[in-house]
Order: C-alpha cells, then structure tokens, then sequence
C-alpha cells in the first residue's frame, strides 16, 4: 500500500476552501484507497443498490450527516449526482464531502454547469515523487517501467494481461456509458497507437487507415481521450511565427507502464530512460499544477523545446528533459530564445541533485532537481 500523504494534505488544505470536493483521476488510480484512509470519514459505495436508496431523498440523506466529513464513492452511479452535490453545497456547509467517480462524469456539460464555483476539483494523478518517497521507492526506474497505478507499481510480478483488462475495464465502464462510441475495435486501436507513439507530434490523418474511421473521427476520439484523461494534448507554444509550429499537438499516454506495454519493452534500455523521464517530468508538473496548462515549441528547422510554461508576467519558462544531465545540448534553448528572448531556461535531469547554473555563451540554463520544481508550481 502507498500512503499518499500528499493527496492527504491536498485534500484536506481543499475542504478549507470548498466543502464538496471532485476527486477524479483514471480507473484504478487510488482513489478509493486514498478516500477510506482519511481519518474521521464515513464512507459510502455507491455501487451498492442499498446506498442509492438512502440518497433518494438527498435532504434526508444529508440531515443526518451535519458536521461529518463523507466519501461518496462511485458517486456517478447516481440518477442525478449533481443535484445532491449542488443541495450539499448550497444548504448544508457543516458536511464536508469527496464525491469520486468516473472521469466521464467531470467532463459532462451538466455536471460542470450544474456545481460551477461549488466544487473543488482534485486531480489524482499516477504516482509522483511524493508518492514515490512515500512507498520508500528509490528505484525510479521501476516507477518509469511499471507506471504510477499503485496496484501496477506495487505487483511483484508483471503481468501483460493486467494492461488489457485495465483497456476492457475502460471501454466498458467509462467510454460506453457517457460516449457511446459504436466502433470498440477503431477507438481502441487508436488508443493502443497513441500510446506506442507517446509524446509524439500528432497527425489524425496518419491513424485513419490503421483505425479505418476517417479524419474527423479520430479527432472525436482524441477528444474523448482527452477528456477522460488517458491522452494528454500537448499544443505548440508560438508567436504565430511563419518559422513556428503553431497548430500540431504533442500527445502524451496518462502513464509510463502503459507506453511500456504498448511499446513492448519488457526490460527498460538505457536509451528508453530518457523518453519515460520526459513522461514522468509531464506527470510531475501537471499533478502540482492541477491542470493541463503545459505547452511545448518546434520550429520548422526540427529544434524543440520538450515543455514550455507560462509565468504569471507572461514571460515562457523553458523546460528540457533529460536523464543526465551530461547529454544537454544548448542547441535548441538558443534556437527558442532567438524567437523569444524572455524567459527562464531549466534543465530537470534525473540525476541532478542540487540546483546550479551555467552558461552557454550569452544563454544562462539552470539545472534543477524535479522534487523542488514542481513543488514551485503548486497553487496554493
């Protein structure tokens, strides 16, 4: 078992600010886990048919939990979750819930409109650094391999058919009942592409004849992807430059473990690391922000930049991935900073451990740990 004491602590600092919190994140991310380990909690599955009879009356039901703290789990096999949220939120304060559920049900249009300012959103992310040291796992390449669902992690041995049962779980539960898409065969091939190609430029056409659905399909399909948060689109950072990539997204599986699978690496290859660390470096940054607001910059000569954030002052930080950092090449920094001279550079390498600066001619790159980063991007 992982105690995630951050996950902990965020929840917890959330409830001081809202009382009726959207745990979400993918299927066996640890949301249950996390939610029955809260101290003081009263726990609630609602999956069990008598649980959903206690909740008809959602006045009734919450009468008699004033001045608790509550997990209402699965909440989305509910006839009208929202509505009980929304009655909670509005005339019954002295009750603190975590309502955790299918990603499906955060991204429809009624269950966003319907708790707009009454919610807080958590996003329970695969395993961070935190995590990491919370499990007393210093083998990170265990983590890149493996992934960050703790029952992945945590398995002693690996097993393949583990990821295929997660896709089935998947298309079953949270695609078919919000979604609805016809075609399981199309959807999931692109599914398994996107995570074979994971972190690379993405282009609906080069999927269509594999998937056999057209252009316009596959783009519905990303969309959905992207909502239930198994891809993450990646889009350019530019000035609308004629030298720039300004359209084509990057997209990103939601796990290493899974882009291992897909790739069919069993046993990780030195020259594997640094792909992973740039997926572990996304995850890291996403799960502090708590959210997707992570761009990337390519310009049409091939140089790139893997992540650029935006600073509050609007000012581009750009953000290098490397497993060592012995293999950073000033190259692309330069070529970024000619376009956009302001800004921050940061290089995160694996094996940095305390921050420092150097300098590439007139170009000053600092070296940083990810741990005290990220922990910088965290909103308060």
């Amino acid at each position: 078992m992982v105690h995630r004491r951050f996950w902990r602590n965020l929840l917890e600092q959330s409830w001081k600010r809202r009382t009726v919190l959207w745990l979400h994140g993918v299927r066996r991310a640890g949301k249950t886990v996390l939610c029955q380990n809260l101290p003081r909690i009263e726990y609630f599955d609602c999956e069990l048919p008598s649980v959903r009879r206690m909740m008809e009356d959602p006045e009734a039901f919450l009468d008699g939990l004033r001045g608790k703290r509550v997990v209402l789990d699965e909440i989305h096999r509910l006839g009208n979750p929202a509505e009980l949220l929304k009655i909670a939120a509005d005339h019954y304060r002295n009750v603190h819930i975590i309502a955790t559920g299918s990603s499906t049900l955060g991204a429809s249009r009624r269950f966003r409109d319907t708790l707009t300012g009454r919610k807080r959103d958590i996003w329970l992310t695969p395993m961070c650094l935190a995590d990491l040291s919370a499990a007393k796992a210093t083998n990170l390449e265990r983590r890149l391999e493996r992934g960050g669902l703790p029952p992945f992690f945590l398995a002693k041995e690996f097993e393949e058919r583990e990821f295929q049962e997660w896709m089935d779980s998947y298309w079953a539960k949270d695609i078919q009942e919000m979604f609805r898409l016809e075609r399981r065969d199309s959807f999931q091939k692109l599914t398994e592409m996107m995570l074979a190609q994971s972190g690379g430029i993405f282009e609906a056409t080069r999927f269509s004849a594999a998937c056999e659905v057209n252009r316009s399909t596959i783009t519905n399909y990303l969309g959905v992807l992207e909502a239930t948060f198994v891809a993450h689109v990646i889009r350019p950072f530019s000035a609308r430059k004629q030298s720039e990539i300004v359209s084509a997204p990057k997209v990103y599986g939601f796990d290493t473990g899974f882009v291992c699978a897909y790739r069919g690496w069993r046993e990780l290859h030195k020259e594997d690391l640094g792909n992973l660390w740039e997926h572990f470096v996304l995850n890291e940054m996403m799960t502090r922000m708590q959210s997707r607001d992570v761009y990337y910059w390519r310009d049409k000569r091939g140089h790139e930049i893997d992540f650029v954030l935006l600073a509050r002052g609007g000012q581009p930080t750009a953000i290098e991935c490397k497993w060592s950092a012995t293999g950073f090449d000033a190259t692309n920094l330069a070529a970024f900073r000619r376009q956009h001279p302001q800004g921050e550079n940061v290089v995160l390498a694996a094996d940095v451990k305390k921050a420092y600066q150097r300098n590439y001619g007139t170009l000053r790159v600092r070296f940083e740990p990810l741990g005290p980063f990220a922990a910088g991007l965290s909103k308060p």
